[in-house]
């Protein structure tokens, strides 16, 4: 529908009826074409050149099997609350669009480009010869042969050189860390540094993301043409990138992110007493998770620590076991096995969340979202063991993950119906405003009070907000 009132330039469109979003609620998955759901829901292919006539025919057809199998998942709730009155403001937010200053990201190519050549070189000078670092293959007999580390998979071509193999050696020697930052900073200047400008609109001097809404299992917004939600932002030089984003003069950048969202949804979920009081109580969460772990008291826990717990907060909520932890945390296995073990004996709501909730998708087929939305898991059916376990991973972290989702989406519906300045971006937890300078203020505090009030769970929602010239500052 989104695309029709694109096509149209339709102003303060209202939606009624979306063939997609319907196709999606019933299954969630990346709806692709009208054609692939008609073959799904009436078993006959669409004529290869369809008239005007054989479309309506086929859309009517489709509409009323649609509603028909949307009514047998309880799926209306969801359909008629978040997805169909989201659409016009995401719409909005395309046609919005957002600045971009092509001199900044000028001066950031040229940046990398310099920082390249002197990664290469000095990658050059430990492999002791020249070589194509972009090449897994050449790569592979320079790391595994010439320098004998130890080669931990093997693929039809050769050695495997992806992250995570890089990663597990960085310890051995200190070339894995120079190539890993050498493809990050390669991987940056192409997708982003290099293409950003490439994608401005001439006409508006705007770079116009288009939001997808039936692509993820889960509910969650992407964003295509560019995909402004994967911009790294845990690195020095993946956060410069925002500071291309800029607004109109006179304006400001406002950005509204929940705290941790997926653990609050987890609390609500699991009822788990300990995480229940740190959230009521505002505490440190990942300081009061280490502080029940390593059995100290919550201001004696060292950063340490508390890095470790947040490790296990965050793998938890998405099914990671001891392996998985240790991998993430450079420990060996039998620590992150006692870790994980030492949580689940203290937080009990969470253990018995986790056990019952996969139980119960293998019973159902499905996980369900606080807001009704379902994520089916016909993995948990699967003959291959390794399929299994990440239906099971899925079932744990779905439900939460997919709330988080339909709660921003809450949020965004909220603030396109009462805020006045225009939203512009929406990056997983966050929203991001062009707010005038004469209101920006006022807009924060009411942008934060509407986001904390837009779903009820058991412990507060909390919002950060931050305001600035461009995204980077305004984080």
């Amino acid at each position: 529908l989104k695309s029709i009132w694109h096509k149209i330039g339709l102003d303060n469109p209202q939606a009624i009826w979306d063939q997609m979003l319907a196709a999606y609620i019933i299954k969630p998955e990346n709806i692709k074409s009208v054609a692939k759901v008609y073959e799904d829901y009436v078993g006959e292919k669409v004529p290869d050149l369809a008239s005007p006539k054989d479309m309506l025919n086929i859309n009517l057809q489709l509409e009323a099997l649609l509603k028909q199998k949307m009514e047998e998942v309880n799926g209306q709730g969801v359909y008629e609350s978040i997805e169909l009155p989201l659409i016009p403001a995401l719409y909005e937010m395309e046609r919005n669009g957002v600045l971009v200053d092509k001199d900044v990201l000028s001066r950031q190519s040229v940046e990398l480009e310099e920082h390249l050549v002197e990664l290469e070189k000095a990658i050059h000078d430990m492999a002791g010869e020249p070589f194509n670092i972009a090449s897994p293959k050449q790569l592979g007999v320079i790391l595994f042969e010439k320098l004998e580390l130890p080669p931990s998979k093997k693929t039809k071509t050769g050695y495997s050189t992806n992250s995570d193999v890089l990663m597990g050696l960085r310890h051995q020697h200190p070339i894995c860390d120079l190539i890993l930052q050498y493809r990050e900073d390669s991987k940056l200047k192409s997708t982003y540094v290099d293409a950003l400008p490439k994608l401005i609109n001439p006409e508006t001097g705007r770079v116009h993301t288009q939001f997808k809404q039936a692509v993820t299992t889960t509910g969650r917004l992407s964003s295509v043409n560019p995909n402004l939600q994967n911009i790294p932002i845990r690195t020095e030089k993946g956060r410069k990138i925002r500071q291309a984003f800029v607004t109109d003069q006179h304006y400001k950048f406002l950005s509204a992110d929940y705290s941790q969202i997926e653990l609050r949804v987890l609390a609500h979920i699991t009822k788990d007493k300990y995480l229940i009081h740190a959230f009521e109580n505002d505490l440190d969460v990942h300081a009061m998770t280490a502080s029940e772990i390593f059995g100290v008291g919550i201001d004696d826990v060292s950063s340490e620590q508390r890095r470790k717990a947040k490790a296990v907060n965050f793998g938890i909520a998405y099914g990671q076991g001891a392996y998985g932890l240790a991998e993430s945390l450079g420990i060996s296995r039998k620590e992150g096995k006692e870790i994980i073990e030492t949580y689940f004996n203290k937080f009990k709501g969470v253990r018995d969340y986790m056990n019952s909730i996969v139980e119960d998708a293998k019973a159902k087929g499905y996980v369900q979202m606080l807001s009704g939305r379902r994520r089916y898991l016909d993995e948990l059916k699967s003959k291959q063991p390794a399929i299994r376990k990440f239906g099971e991973r899925a079932a744990v972290n779905a439900p939460m993950q997919g709330t988080a989702a339909d709660i921003v989406k809450l949020a965004m519906i909220k603030a396109y119906e009462s805020i006045e300045s225009r939203m512009l971006l929406q990056v997983h937890d966050e929203l991001i405003f062009s707010s005038h300078e004469s209101i920006v203020e006022e807009e924060r505090q009411d942008v934060v009070k509407l986001m904390e009030a837009a779903f009820s769970l058991n412990v507060p929602l909390k919002v950060n907000s931050a305001v600035g010239n461009n995204w980077d500052e305004a984080h």
